[in-house]
């Protein structure tokens, strides 16, 4: 079983009035299998938390720990939190333009696994994940994101959690922008991760929509940088009947 901690991390970014610290001692222990949801009103650090884990540079911890099997991911680069098993699905995946879909996704699994994947499964594979996914089999020669809809972009990025297989995935507002079609689609390609690999998730999340085709196991509210509140599925459900009321005011 593998376990990513994090540890009483504070995270600051740079501002045009000056260094503003958004996370305040978020500690969360997520183990493989598990489905962690974060949720909490704009401004309240889960994005913040996605992306540290990640290693944006924009953000600078300043205190804490964030350990993957007790080694400290603080001291790897991005490409080596990748080789080790993280991957962040972003809530804006950026354009790629001049770099195909398959040639991306190659390019990342040879640089993840160390090796080039065999050109005759690697296709098979490909092709299997994209039909989960109800893509279109000429979406492999468009340009990374280049033009893609929301959704298009959304089913993207779950092929490529299917196909690279991490250990952990960290899921950034992955229902943002979606009809109810696509997130049904986007969500069983999550739960088909997550049972055919014993994933671990961290799913951040405004609203508990999505939480009705991916159930968590724990869910975390998010106010002000630090965790609120934890429990169960049952709080998302609190939380709908809610709202995060309650959470600011005090």
């Amino acid at each position: 079983m593998a376990t990513l901690e994090v540890k009483n991390l504070h995270v600051s970014v740079e501002t045009d009035q000056g260094t503003k610290e958004i996370l305040k001692g978020v500690d969360i222990v997520i183990n493989s299998g598990e489905i962690h949801a974060v949720m909490g009103p704009n401004g309240s650090g889960k994005s913040t938390l996605a992306y540290s884990i990640a290693g944006h540079p924009k953000y600078t911890v300043t205190k804490g720990e964030i350990l993957l099997d007790g080694e400290n991911v603080l001291e790897m680069s991005v490409d080596e939190r990748a080789k080790a098993g993280l991957f962040l699905a972003m809530q804006y995946p950026v354009e790629i333009p001049g770099v195909s879909v398959s040639n991306f996704l190659r390019t990342a699994k040879t640089a993840v696994t160390g090796e080039a994947p065999a050109l005759r499964t690697w296709i098979k594979d490909v092709r299997e994940a994209m039909g989960n996914l109800k893509i279109d089999s000429t979406f492999s020669e468009r340009n990374v994101n280049e033009g893609f809809s929301g959704g298009e972009k959304k089913r993207h990025e779950i092929l490529q959690l299917e196909l690279l297989k991490p250990r952990f995935a960290i899921l950034d507002e992955t229902d943002s922008g979606l009809d109810v079609d696509a997130l049904k689609i986007v969500s069983e390609g999550v739960n088909r991760a997550h049972k055919d690999n014993d994933l671990g998730v961290l799913m951040i999340t405004h609203y508990t929509r999505i939480l009705k085709y991916i159930k968590p196991d724990f869910v975390h509210v998010f106010v002000d940088g630090k965790v609120a509140e934890q429990g169960g599925a049952e709080l998302a459900d609190q939380l709908e009947a809610e709202g995060y009321d309650r959470y600011v005011k005090a």
